[in-house]
């Protein structure tokens, strides 16, 4: 199958390009770069030492298999990217291709201005290039739990869809999950649902939508392979998730720091199994009579403070509370519904001290890259 990976050279979008190849799919890669732009203005750096996009191309070729990359801001460029769709003629579309961190999304209007450009504009013109081009095109696209909140008024979290009963017709439907974003990040990703049931509904297109959980780890079976294929580690207080930041702040001996009371309870992944859920969605595709099928991407679920609490007894280190920025309740019950995607035979890697070994070595290996002004870095809500 080829496909296309947009935002295939970030956190999320390269591991799973490269999973995509080894598990015998062409691949190409359709990137602007922003991601290591965003770097550079915000004067932070991934732990580990990225590659540059040739030298990673290069290297994978090599060692897994045929990938390419084009460098197109579809946000901007709907032609170029719409002429690349009908010249490769992918089978399937995978989307990371948008601005993927709250904390960034809340800095100023700047950001929040440029996350809502890019998220919606990225969306709204793929969906386009679908219509226009090969409406059969598969999209696989990778959302975010946290467009359900934080909530627990209508019980457990299902997969996208909410079976209600209408009192004036007593008639049961299905509706989609009322949604509850956090950020303007959390709000583009709300966004996006409308615009899928809405293209779904009128030209009959193929959509997965993925909510996935918060991603912990940063490497994979194919990033492991050569120092030139190695993922990113985020650990600043931007973009840095909850886990990975815990342990950078471990390893350079600095406070684990909780924001509120630690109650938050959120869904968390590992970036294995990121790669492993999006490959199993693009390799199982919905029909073109199908609603937009969504499933939650997630492996279990933690609260803040026990995540603190584990990382603080496995390697030292004090637990520090902070104000939240963030506008939610102090503590929250969270139950989340992954059948979906253990129907097509996801297994999930689960928390464990090993995992989390690898992870500190990582960190300790490479703290001298660390700037520890950046790890506790937080916009104000």
């Amino acid at each position: 199958m080829k496909v296309m990976v947009l935002g295939g050279d970030g956190f999320c979008g390269w591991p799973t390009a490269l999973k995509l190849v080894n598990r015998g799919h062409d691949v190409m890669i359709v990137d602007n770069f922003s991601r290591r732009g965003i770097d550079m203005e915000l004067n932070s750096n991934s732990l580990t030492r990225i590659a540059d996009i040739n030298s990673r191309i290069d290297s994978a070729n090599m060692l897994i298999g045929p990938i390419d990359y084009r460098f197109i801001d579809i946000a901007e460029q709907y032609d170029e990217f719409k002429m690349l769709v009908q010249q490769w003629q992918p089978g399937t579309i995978v989307h990371f291709a948008e601005q993927r961190a709250a904390p960034y999304s809340m800095i100023s209007q700047k950001e929040r201005r440029y996350t809502v450009d890019n998220n919606i504009n990225v969306t709204h013109n793929v969906l386009n290039a679908i219509v226009d081009v090969d409406p059969n095109i598969h999209l696989v696209h990778l959302g975010t739990m946290g467009v359900y909140g934080y909530s627990k008024d209508f019980g457990d979290i299902p997969e996208g869809y909410l079976n209600v009963k209408v009192n004036s017709t007593e008639k049961d439907v299905d509706i989609l999950y009322p949604t509850n974003p956090g950020s303007v990040y959390h709000m583009t990703k709300s966004m996006d649902q409308l615009l899928f049931q809405f293209y779904n509904k009128n030209w009959k297109l193929k959509i997965t939508d993925l909510h996935q959980g918060i991603v912990w780890g940063t490497e994979t079976e194919e990033t492991k392979m050569d120092p030139d294929l190695v993922n990113r580690f985020d650990y600043d207080g931007i973009y840095g998730t909850v886990l990975n930041r815990f342990i950078s702040q471990a390893a350079v001996d600095v406070p684990l720091t909780i924001y509120g009371t630690g109650g938050q309870k959120r869904a968390f992944i590992h970036i294995e199994d990121t790669a492993n859920c999006v490959s199993l969605a693009a390799e199982n595709p919905p029909t073109n009579t199908d609603k937009v099928r969504i499933f939650n991407q997630v492996s279990e679920v933690r609260t803040v403070k026990e995540l603190a609490e584990i990382i603080s007894k496995q390697y030292g280190g004090s637990i520090a509370y902070h104000e939240n920025p963030r506008k939610e309740l102090p503590a929250n019950d969270l139950a989340v519904s992954n059948e979906g995607l253990r129907s097509l035979g996801f297994e999930p890697i689960l928390l464990n001290v090993s995992l989390i070994d690898d992870v500190k070595f990582i960190a300790e290996k490479l703290k001298s890259n660390l700037n520890k002004s950046n790890v506790m870095t937080s916009p104000k809500w």
